[in-house]
Formats: structure tokens, C-alpha cells, sequence
């Protein structure tokens, strides 16, 4: 039976960039430094108006074919996660398809999970590769949240990131991704949702968790967010660990979901682990949504510090509420 290999990774960032010196000089009463403090982010790449989430997949696609030598025409399935969709009809991942030249056998899937979102892919992925449905799997995530979000918006503003990643899964013989475990909990949807832009009438909408501080559609109770991380995620962890027979010693480092130095610290304190095993690398990106653990993989391999023998843990959380975790032993090499 085939196995699903993580292969090559492209990210494509948009050009424009936000840095915090910005924020400051536009918002003189707002306590950058105190922020950059508990979020570890400096700068946040943001879509221009009239850029999409497809049209940065797109470009970190092409660069996927283009620094790997892929050819468009052997991808037989891809996949997008984005909350940020072209339009609420047709499937953007349909228009992907068409905008890439991959064939017309290829199939095409969005699907709306945000921070777990590369986690379920990759997991969806080993699915259909092992069912023998597909070989050569396009995986990608893009997000322009700012889209979402006012400009006076201090508390999300300061957060969160545009981008898109491109990640290759093929059929491989060997196995290096195993042990998936998944979690949902939507009556903490109100902990992080926008309430407006779909089917339902605003009058009848899931309202904020607490009061709505900001104008920006997208509404975030960070403490909630942050207690429910501490709480699942060591158990979602501890449950994987328990059903593969290994402990924590066997792991090597654990690749969560980059949503701010706060929440990633207090996990490193709650698991008692080094802090080098719970990298973090958001300071000139920002919380990049279902694209965060996409890059934080592929700066990690340019610099050498995966090891094909070593096994890691994958982890994503947050919006839905969603978790999902598995282990994965990197064997790809370039």
C-alpha cells in the first residue's frame, strides 16, 4: 500500500509589507513594543486590494514547478484551504486548476478549517494516496485575513499575516506521515468568527463570545483562544503519543500552528519541553493562518535542522474550534 511523502514547499508572500515602525508612526497611542512583546511579531506581509487568496496559491505554485522541476500536467488531485475564498461560488480550487493548466482529470477541493487546515490536508492526502485515488497531490494554503480586518484594529492587526504556501504530497513506499488524531468543538465558534458574508442573516448570526471592541469583521477573544490551546493541544498530544507507544522522549520536535510567541510559549510551559523543540518563526510573517506550519517547514529544512531519522509531531489549532495532530519523519529530499 502507498503512503503519502511531504515532499518540496513553496511560500509566496505578497510584496507589500507592514512593518510595526509603521503601526507606531500611524498609531502614536498604541504600545507597539508592548505588543511585539507578547506576539514575537515585527512585520506581516499584507495582499494589495484587489489580490486574492487564489491568486497567491497561484503564485506559490508556480514557483513550486518551476525550483522542483514539476510538471503541471502529473498533479492529479489539488486541494486549497483557505477562509478567504475567491467567491462563495464556484470552488476556487476549480479556478486554480484551470489558471495552472492542470489537466482536466486533476481533482479539485477547497476546504474551510483555517489554523489545522495543513494538518487535515496533509492527512486527507495520505488518504486518498493510500486508496490508491491519487499519486501526486497539490497542497495548498492561502489566506488574506486582512481583508477582514479594520484598520484601527489594534489587537488583530498587529497579528496577522497574508501568504500562501505550495506543498507536493506523493505516493511513496515508505511511510513518514501516521498517526493522525483530530478534535472539534464548535460551540467555541464565537471565540473566533465572521459573522457576516454568508447565508445566514446577520440578525440570526453566532454573536462574539464578548463584547465587539473593533470594526473589523473578523472578531478574536484572544484569552479564550489561548486557554482552550493550553488545554487541548497537551492532551491531543499526550493521546498520540499513548496510541503509537511513544513518549516524549521519542519525539524531537514538535511543529505547531505559528499563531503568536504567547500562545507558544505558555504550550512549552504547560508540555515542560526545551524551547527549541517548540520552534518559533513568525517575527517577519506574522500568523499566517493555515500557512503557518507550511513555512515553518520549509525554513526549518533550508537550515538543516530536520532529521530524516528523527520523528516530529505536527500540530494545528485554533478557529472552529478545530485540532489536529500527527507524526511525521522527513525523509524528502531535494
Amino acid at each position: 500500500m502507498p503512503h503519502a511523502q511531504l515532499g518540496p514547499i513553496a511560500v509566496h508572500l505578497p510584496s507589500r509589507v507592514e512593518t510595526n515602525e509603521q503601526l507606531q508612526a500611524d498609531f502614536p497611542n498604541w504600545d507597539i513594543a508592548l505588543i511585539a512583546e507578547k506576539t514575537g511579531i515585527h512585520q506581516r506581509h499584507i495582499a494589495e486590494p484587489k489580490e486574492t487568496a487564489s491568486d497567491l496559491a497561484i503564485q506559490a505554485a508556480t514557483k513550486l514547478f518551476s525550483e522542483h522541476a514539476i510538471d503541471p500536467q502529473s498533479i492529479d488531485f489539488v486541494m486549497l484551504c483557505t477562509q478567504t475564498p475567491d467567491y462563495p461560488l464556484p470552488t476556487t480550487c476549480c479556478l486554480i486548476q484551470d489558471r495552472l493548466g492542470l489537466p482536466t482529470r486533476c481533482g479539485a477541493l477547497d476546504f474551510n478549517l483555517g489554523c489545522s487546515g495543513f494538518v487535515y490536508g496533509l492527512a486527507m492526502a495520505d488518504g486518498l494516496i493510500q486508496s490508491g485515488v491519487a499519486k501526486n497531490i497539490l497542497l495548498l494554503t492561502a489566506e488574506t485575513y486582512s481583508k477582514y480586518i479594520d484598520a484601527d484594529d489594534r489587537s488583530l492587526r498587529t497579528i496577522f499575516g497574508d501568504g500562501a504556501a505550495a506543498t507536493l504530497v506523493t505516493a511513496s513506499e515508505e511511510k513518514s506521515l501516521w498517526g493522525f488524531q483530530f478534535g472539534s468543538d464548535g460551540s467555541g465558534g464565537d471565540m473566533l468568527i465572521v459573522g457576516d458574508g454568508g447565508s445566514r442573516p446577520s440578525e440570526d448570526a453566532i454573536k462574539p463570545r464578548h463584547r465587539k471592541r473593533w470594526k473589523s469583521r473578523l472578531y478574536m477573544d484572544g484569552p479564550s483562544l489561548i486557554n482552550f490551546t493550553v488545554e487541548a493541544v497537551p492532551r491531543l498530544i499526550a493521546e498520540i503519543l499513548s496510541d503509537n507507544g511513544l513518549t516524549d522522549a521519542d519525539i524531537d520536535r514538535y511543529l505547531m500552528h505559528q499563531a503568536t510567541w504567547k500562545m507558544l510559549d505558555q504550550l512549552r510551559g504547560r508540555m515542560d519541553v526545551a524551547p527549541e523543540r517548540i520552534p518559533i518563526e513568525l517575527a517577519d510573517v506574522g500568523n499566517t493562518v493555515s500557512s503557518t506550519l507550511p513555512i515553518l517547514i520549509d525554513r526549518l529544512r533550508s537550515r538543516g535542522e530536520l532529521k530524516p531519522e528523527s520523528v516530529n509531531m505536527l500540530v494545528g489549532f485554533g478557529v472552529g474550534l478545530s485540532w489536529a495532530g500527527g507524526l511525521w519523519r522527513d525523509v524528502y529530499s531535494a
